[in-house]
């Protein structure tokens, strides 16, 4: 297992969770290595002038937007010079089941349910399976959605495992959200307090973050739904031979 670290060459103040899917060039079950500078994930791009200019300097071919239209209205992107706008609708965290939580425990069952749906509902399939054609293309290319840490998560998840990274350091790479955007997520907090109360902070706090169980619960839905990943892959997110070849070349360094 080969663990993050922060020596990537480009950090984003404004947007704390941007980093390469690669991370520092994660080792594979069979010895390789993982290629930086091919994919980036981030969460929403609410960039200062100078974070704009550092991801402008980068050659990004597309940025792919995870979020719904509700998220994109409030927040939209900003151009990129040289990179094509692309968005691709997955389900994230229904926000009329937000308003509802009450504890602790109901938010983790809200995230697990969330993970869950990653794997059984046909529109976040579609949005997933699109994602990935599209990254197939090759790179460089940017996805993120709006704390870039479940819709996100899972797809870089399934772009480590398709290029064959064990999963002791895929996780180890999922969780690494919680370092990465605590600034963001303290500020998500204040406004919680602010606007519902500091008490309700603790209630919402399983949704702010990662965790092994909702990461968990996305690999079970995928065992029980379609018996294994290579067929989820293939089945469910309609991605043929070609598009995970042409994946696994762009992810791992030629020996």
């Amino acid at each position: 297992m080969t663990t993050p670290d922060d020596g990537e060459r480009l950090r984003l103040a404004s947007a704390d969770n941007f980093r390469d899917v690669a991370g520092p060039g994660y080792a594979t079950r069979d010895g390789a290595r993982l290629r930086t500078g091919v994919f980036y994930r981030s969460n929403d791009l609410r960039l200062t002038d100078d974070d704009h200019g550092r991801i402008g300097s980068i050659g990004l071919r597309a940025v792919i937007d995870l979020r719904s239209p509700t998220e994109v209205d409030l927040h939209p992107d900003p151009a990129v010079p040289g990179a094509e706008a692309l968005h691709f609708d997955a389900i994230g965290i229904p926000m009329e089941r937000m308003s509802s939580l009450r504890s602790r425990e109901d938010a983790v069952v809200l995230m697990d349910d969330v993970y869950r749906t990653f794997v059984t509902e046909d529109r976040s399939r579609t949005a997933f399976g699109g994602v990935l054609r599209q990254l197939a293309i090759g790179g460089p290319q940017l996805f993120h959605c709006s704390a870039g840490k479940d819709r996100t998560g899972w797809v870089s998840a399934l772009l480590l495992h398709i290029a064959g990274v064990d999963d002791p350091t895929i996780e180890s790479d999922y969780l690494l959200t919680n370092a990465r955007s605590a600034a963001s997520r303290a500020r998500v907090e204040a406004e919680i307090a602010q606007h519902l109360g500091p008490d309700l902070v603790g209630v919402y706090e399983p949704t702010l973050v990662v965790a092994s169980e909702y990461l968990d619960s996305a690999w079970t839905a995928v065992a029980t739904h379609f018996g294994d990943r290579t067929s989820y892959l293939r089945d469910g997110l309609g991605l043929d031979d070609d598009v995970l070849g042409r994946l696994r070349e762009l992810l791992r360094v030629t020996p």
